[in-house]
């Protein structure tokens, strides 16, 4: 399948090291080659949150490569879906695409038990939304 159907979801949040990358994981992991998922952040941080990407492997996927990047204006003109992963993100330019808020509770602590529930709650609304269509 070529890019040029494939529509690209892009999953924001504050650091790219969370919430984003792991629904750029989960989309990957659910959808397979319906989209291409991609992810950015404001502020990004030096590395993929430890917790996030064990409770990645544990569905068989290792992200503990990926490294968390700069949103960019060509991120937001390219990309078909905008993922929010919190509401009310100052992005740097204008999304070509539809725009989606989403809201989840933070992790009471940022370690694999707490995260979990985090993992769930977005495979959950991947299912409900990006996949139902």
């Amino acid at each position: 399948m070529s890019t040029a159907t494939t529509p690209t979801v892009l999953f924001i949040c504050q650091h790219n090291a969370g919430r984003s990358q792991l629904g750029a994981a989960l989309l990957e992991h659910l959808a397979g080659d319906r989209f291409t998922a991609t992810s950015a952040g404001l502020a990004p941080a030096d590395e993929v949150n430890p917790a996030v990407a064990a409770t990645v492997a544990e569905l068989g996927m290792d992200i503990s490569d990926r490294v968390p990047r700069h949103v960019t204006t060509d991120d937001l003109d390219t990309a078909d879906v905008v993922v929010l992963m919190k509401p009310g993100l100052a992005l740097p330019s204008t999304p070509r695409g539809e725009v989606l808020e989403w809201s989840f509770p933070n992790p009471e602590s940022w370690d694999a038990d707490a995260v979990r529930p985090l993992r769930e709650a977005v495979s959950d609304k991947i299912r409900g939304t990006l996949l139902a269509r």
